[in-house]
């Protein structure tokens, strides 16, 4: 953030990234936005059932009544760079391998183009697989 009376830059946390510091002009982005990038990417997978976020992740969306699309997402992010571990449900019968080769496509398109950071990794770890057979059956 800049101080309007000076124009000096002040460092707002430890959690953004400096993507352009031509001129002493910087954008940043916190890890967070990367994570929400990367979750909204991941939920219009065909197989995915849920991202697998945690004990506090679930009460954070049950208490706030929002989804969290940064949940089961972890983003390590360093000056041009990043790093990101997805953590995922499947559905049953799905091939795994196919869906977590799509998952590491797109997260990186998206992280990238919307950022201009070029992802380096993009681990995914299926973390379960939803068996619940009446849920597709209800909606066919």
């Amino acid at each position: 953030m800049e101080n309007e009376n000076n124009n000096e830059m002040i460092d707002t946390s430890a959690n953004e990234i400096v993507v352009n510091s031509e001129d002493n002009n910087k954008i940043r982005i916190a890890d967070e936005v990367v994570a929400v990038i990367a979750g909204k990417a991941v939920s219009e997978i065909h197989g995915v059932s849920e991202m697998s976020g945690g004990f506090a992740g679930g009460i954070g969306e049950v208490l706030s009544g929002k989804k969290n699309l940064a949940k089961g997402i972890k983003v390590v992010v360093t000056e041009k760079d990043a790093k990101i571990d997805v953590n995922i449900i499947v559905e049953y019968g799905v091939r795994i391998p196919e869906i977590a080769f799509e998952i590491q496509t797109k997260v990186k398109k998206a992280v990238e183009t919307m950022t201009g950071l070029k992802v380096t990794e993009v681990n995914v770890h299926v973390q379960g697989v939803n068996t619940n057979i009446e849920k597709k059956e209800g909606m066919e």
